[in-house]
């Protein structure tokens, strides 16, 4: 696709206005550490819930999103449970309150508070370093696989090159061109530039959104639709075997439904909910997400900001993938989508080839402002969040405790500068989005929950248990799946979890078990100054010795509540722009009828009893 000059000016526009509101907030940056990485904890929740919103709105994760629902019809909308989706949920239930309750600067951080400083305290400190900065650079890779490939469908000049033994394509040289850019303010701004670009391009990308689903409806009917897909396409239950049957549509998507392993949905999605429960408990990875937890003004308003995000966030996003996804169905020829080297199908490629082909002039460029907005929001918070790690929790607390704010401010710079390279070192390395999305949610994730999970609810579970968990996690990812392999067992990365998190389980208990306690001080203050539920009753009554008036949290019962509703209302909230730009209506209906139940029960149960 050639873009026309009046698009390519709207993306310049686009890019310009982004670089100098990054580069003027750069100044209220560079105050401080606090400023540089938390912003002074000064944004108001509902930014912030703009901001988490926008960085969760990722090309990649845009082209698979679309590549499931043209696969998968409405049954895609369980698919990102595999993250699993809703841990957003927990966080807005409780966990985002009782983490805004450490008033700390990292995740990393979070740990002396849960721990102390005792040698577990330390070790687990610098595992969960290590491991962010592991997390941040296999989401990058992730990123410029996504970003190379979009962009190289769009942008009008043919770019490859190479020098010195390298050779770069058009799809490498798009992704290093925007990862500069993005990286230039940045890495000059802080987590000012980060959430101040944020939501500019949150309302960039919203409107880029209705603009394809208007053009959707308009291009298409629902009877057109229905002739372009398989039976059952378009219903959202399912039983043990998918049965879905594309042989007269387009043969080769049957091959996708069976490389992807999801034949017998039924099972997969059990392993989903299993996973998810463990994933959602243990909290956010060390990443985005916590920063923005640990941002907050107060522990309410972290909880707000992630009720705020489902609803800016899913609705929008949800009516340009199925936008673009109709028109593919309808109007393209499937042979476009053969990948000329391999003469393999790329799905990958029906969000660039959809836009390309059937979004008007104007309107293409604004669409693909909204959607260089989406891959610069996502890996500017990650770029951030990863250097907050390596300056406060790898260069303040171990080499040098008594530098000036400018110091680290400099230092926060150099290390944003050599995560993206470490990171372009890897996703240059080849791949497709898909394979990288299973590798990170299906293994990597699998060695963080044990301990993560076990670090709320049991006050027993101390600095050597989290510590040999995650180890013992981590080289499971290493060294289970060749295993596997070796042995002849094909799995997938989501049927390998269960094994994962058994390995890790059992590290972190033994861990535990093997050891002394944490130091009685330590876990005192965190279970007042926190107040989890879970396992706690012999620190319980020590803190009720000390103080009769202390409240020890039993809501329990009303939290678990609470999660089921607001997993069901979040679901409504991916269905019904489905149904609407598919047209099915009586869906609509339904889901717009659950949604509507479900935000009445939040509201009472959950809104109006939010404290910090």
């Amino acid at each position: 696709m050639k873009l026309t000059s009046i698009d390519i000016f709207i993306v310049a526009v686009f890019l310009a206005a982004t670089v100098g509101v990054g580069l003027w907030l750069s100044r209220r940056a560079s105050k401080n550490i606090k400023t540089y990485f938390l912003a002074g904890n000064d944004i108001p929740w509902y930014f912030l819930g703009m901001s988490n919103a926008s960085g969760m709105f990722d090309v990649s994760g845009t082209m698979i999103a679309v590549t499931w629902l043209f696969v998968y019809g409405l049954k895609s909308a369980w698919i990102p449970w595999l993250w699993p989706i809703w841990n957003q949920i927990f966080m807005m239930i409780f966990l985002a309150v009782w983490m805004r309750r450490s008033n700390v600067l990292t995740g990393a951080e979070w740990i002396t508070f849960r721990f102390g400083n005792s040698l577990g305290s330390r070790l687990s400190h610098i595992v969960t370093t290590f491991f962010a900065i592991i997390i941040v650079i296999a989401f990058m890779a992730y990123f410029v696989e996504g970003i190379g490939k979009f962009a190289a469908q769009f942008l009008p000049w043919e770019i490859s090159w190479s020098a010195g033994g390298i050779s770069l394509s058009s799809e490498d040289t798009y992704a290093l061109i925007i990862i500069g850019i993005t990286t230039l303010y940045t890495m000059k701004g802080g987590f000012y530039s980060v959430v101040g670009t944020e939501v500019m391009q949150f309302v960039i990308m919203t409107i880029a959104c209705i603009v394809v689903g208007f053009i959707a409806m308009n291009a298409t009917t629902a009877e057109q639709i229905q002739a372009a897909v398989p039976a059952g396409w378009d219903r959202l239950w399912f039983g043990w075997e998918l049965d879905l049957d594309w042989s007269q549509h387009i043969p080769a998507v049957d091959e996708r439904i069976v490389d992807d392993g999801y034949t017998l949905f039924g099972f997969i999605f059990t392993l989903m909910l299993f996973k998810g429960i463990w994933a959602s408990m243990a909290g956010p990875v060390p990443s985005y997400d916590m920063q923005r937890v640990l941002s907050t003004k107060t522990p309410r308003d972290a909880a707000k900001m992630f009720g705020l995000t489902p609803v800016v966030l899913m609705f929008p996003r949800y009516v340009m993938i199925t936008g673009i996804t109709v028109l593919a169905l309808v109007y393209m020829d499937p042979a476009q989508l053969v990948d000329s080297a391999s003469g393999a199908l790329d799905l990958e490629r029906v969000l660039p080839f959809a836009v390309s082909e059937y979004v008007t002039t104007g309107f293409k460029g604004l669409l693909l402002a909204g959607l260089l907005a989406a891959f610069m929001s996502t890996f500017a918070a990650f770029i951030n969040a990863g250097s907050a790690y390596v300056v406060n929790d790898i260069y303040r607390r171990y080499v040098n405790d008594h530098a000036d704010d400018h110091t680290y401010v400099r230092l926060g710079y150099a290390a944003t500068a050599t995560i993206v390279l470490v990171g372009l070192v890897f996703g240059l390395a080849g791949g497709n989005i898909q394979a990288r999305t299973d590798w990170i949610v299906g293994l990597l994730y699998g060695s963080y929950v044990a301990a993560n999970a076990l670090k709320w609810i049991w006050w027993r579970f101390n600095g050597y248990g989290y510590f040999y968990g995650m180890v013992s996690g981590m080289l499971a990812v290493a060294v289970l799946p060749p295993v596997l392999d070796a042995m002849g067992y094909q799995l997938l990365a989501i049927e390998q979890f269960p094994l994962l998190l058994l390995v890790a389980l059992t590290g972190s208990i033994a861990g535990c078990l093997l050891t002394s306690p944490d130091d009685e001080e330590v876990l005192k203050k965190f279970y007042r100054q926190t107040r989890p539920w879970g396992f706690w009753k012999p620190i319980h009554d020590k803190v009720i010795a000390e103080n009769p008036q202390f409240a020890a949290n039993k809501n329990f019962r009303r939290d678990a509540a609470n999660i089921v509703v607001g997993i069901i209302w979040q679901m409504t909230l991916v269905v019904m722009p489905i149904f609407l730009v598919i047209r099915r209506m009586d869906g609509l209906a339904i889901s717009a009828a659950v949604c509507a139940i479900t935000s009445w029960i939040l509201k009472r149960n959950w809104y109006d009893r939010l404290e910090d």
